[in-house]
């Protein structure tokens, strides 16, 4: 691809995607209290948004209940937006959405960021076991994000149904997506676009560039705005780096084998861990994860934005030992140049 000259990576803003991880030996009540202080160290550390995302039916994850979660990290911090990447919207109503959001916005103003996603966020028997009798499916998704819209305007006052919290409120609405259908969504509908480059990297350039060229100036954004997530494993060595990522590629593996566990220590060697389909399988999926000290991070994020030229970079990072995650993302900072 050709080198694109502009926005440089210290000009962009960093922020976090948090799996909520359950780690190997301890439980949901640990990962949530591990989760607020890495929001509050990357409030302190200039981060600009801290996002969780729903996934169901998961060993390693806990952020199931994303509204619950996002109200316990607003309300630990004071100035980091936090939200959604995102909300799998077919697993619910609209209308639910619309007054869970209000009333998160209501709680913390001007700090609500709704994600949204039309993947189940989980297998197909617990997506129907989430939606019970309702008939939901991606190809719904447009016509739920128009409803959402209707619920948060003030034109929605006069309507029978009404999303109180919620209705006239200001709660900035992302399409996230990992194909170029999302991105064609997002371009049509004037939104900005999050793609999950992170875990789906097959599509990712061509998809941005389809946004690009497609947006539709809206009410909501006058010029196409991007960010991608990846993975990023920083370390005072790249030896150290390398070892700490061998959780990654061990949860990553369990995600391969369908043999999911919680996240695992970091072991010296993946030798007997995976099979060589397997390891071929990970990288491939993990085809955007940094991982090293911070010279090689600098190095190749500032590579990768001048390809991709992002709006904003999401980071997302599988460490097992709390304090190491901090410590990635304090490294990650000092690369960037934050505060």
């Amino acid at each position: 691809m050709t080198t694109m000259t502009g926005k440089r990576f210290q000009d962009i803003p960093v922020s976090i995607l948090d799996l909520a991880p359950i780690t190997e030996g301890n439980t949901a009540e640990i990962t949530f209290k591990n989760s607020l202080k890495l929001a509050q160290a990357a409030e302190a550390m200039g981060y600009n948004r801290y996002w969780l995302a729903e996934h169901h039916n998961m060993e390693s994850v806990a952020s199931s209940a994303t509204a619950v979660l996002i109200g316990y990290i607003a309300g630990g911090t004071k100035t980091i937006r936090v939200g959604s990447g995102g909300i799998m919207l077919p697993n619910h109503a609209p209308l639910v959405i619309a007054e869970q959001f209000g009333t998160l916005a209501s709680l913390y103003p001007g700090r609500i960021d709704l994600g949204l996603g039309r993947a189940p966020g989980t297998d197909q028997l617990t997506a129907m076991a989430l939606r019970r009798n309702r008939m939901e499916t991606a190809q719904d998704f447009p016509d739920d994000i128009v409803a959402l819209q209707k619920y948060f305007s003030v034109e929605n006052s006069m309507a029978k149904v009404r999303a109180i919290p919620g209705e006239g409120l200001d709660i900035p609405m992302w399409i996230l997506g990992s194909s170029t259908d999302s991105a064609r969504l997002a371009a049509y509908m004037g939104l900005p676009y999050a793609f999950a480059s992170h875990f789906a990297p097959t599509h990712f350039l061509t998809a941005i560039d389809i946004y690009r060229k497609n947006f539709r100036p809206s009410q909501y954004l006058d010029k196409p705005y991007v960010m991608a997530c990846v993975n990023v494993i920083a370390a005072d060595t790249n030896a150290e780096a390398n070892r700490l990522a061998t959780s990654f590629f061990q949860l990553a593996t369990g995600i391969i084998s369908g043999k999911r566990r919680r996240l695992q220590k970091p072991v010296d060697s993946m030798d007997g861990l995976w099979t060589d389909y397997e390891e071929a399988a990970v990288k491939q999926m993990m085809h955007y994860a940094f991982i090293g000290d911070s010279e090689k991070i600098g190095a190749e994020l500032t590579t990768f934005q001048q390809q991709t030229q992002l709006d904003e970079l999401m980071v997302t990072s599988h460490i097992y030992d709390p304090q190491a995650r901090i410590h990635s993302y304090e490294l990650l900072m000092g690369v960037h140049g934050g505060r």
